[in-house]
């Protein structure tokens, strides 16, 4: 038996079919990168699912051996199947790690467990980005300096509509003076979501090293645990309260 991290890269793949500008940087798909740099790695074992497979390509078995599910959305979130966002949703809370990345801010599962809209502010314009790393403690940080500038991105601004995260890990700055909550921890049941905003489709940003490092950081942390599993019923005391 593996004792490897089983991760799953979910990605809509429509840009890349229908985008000169994005095939020529994934030309097999942003969920094709992301699974190459994380199967270098000794403890995790990477495979994909699309959108337009059968049931997304998120069927029960695949589920059932998915450690942390990585998700990038973007122009297709309504046609994501609620059947199939209920049963990642069940998923999650059973202990699945979620790792939300850009624009999946908007995806039907990222917002039914945040509970909000998620909106917030964006511009494309292609300028800069640098992101800040605020807890460097946290283990998503690892190995990552003060901060990481990324040449070119879509920027995201605040107000952005999501709860106060569990831990807050980045922060964005931008040239036209926005600031983002970029890197955000929460835990749902018994499951762990990151929210991780760079990775716009025009840009080779998950080709850039420092990148991959905090998604890589991220699934060992979103891994799930070997921690007690709760019960939900009718409770007899512990000790003895008769008297």
């Amino acid at each position: 038996m593996s004792n490897k991290i089983r991760v799953t890269v979910w990605n809509e793949y429509r840009h890349e079919k229908t985008n000169d500008a994005v095939k020529a940087i994934y030309p097999d798909g942003m969920h094709s990168v992301i699974a190459g740099f994380l199967n270098s790695q000794p403890d995790i074992e990477a495979k994909t699912a699309t959108l337009d497979e059968p049931e997304h390509g998120l069927t029960d078995e695949v589920l059932s051996q998915t450690d942390v599910l990585i998700w990038w959305g973007h122009m297709a979130h309504h046609e994501v199947s609620d059947s199939v966002v209920n049963k990642v949703h069940r998923r999650v809370l059973d202990g699945m790690g979620l790792i939300a990345l850009h624009s999946a801010h908007f995806s039907k599962i990222f917002t039914k467990l945040m509970g909000t809209t998620c909106a917030l502010k964006w511009r494309e314009f292609g300028e800069h980005e640098r992101l800040w790393v605020i807890e460097p403690g946290h283990p998503i940080a690892s190995g990552i300096g003060e901060y990481i500038e990324i040449p070119q991105v879509e920027m995201y601004g605040e107000r952005f509509d999501i709860p106060a995260p569990d831990t807050l890990v980045f922060i964005s700055w931008y040239p036209g003076g926005e600031v983002f909550r970029s890197g955000c921890c929460y835990y749902r049941g018994r499951g762990k979501v990151f929210y991780f905003r760079p990775g716009h489709e025009t840009f080779p940003i998950f080709h850039q090293p420092e990148i991959q490092k905090v998604i890589t950081n991220a699934v060992r942390w979103a891994a799930p645990v070997d921690g007690p599993i709760p019960t939900f019923e009718h409770w007899l005391p512990i000790e003895d309260i008769s008297k």
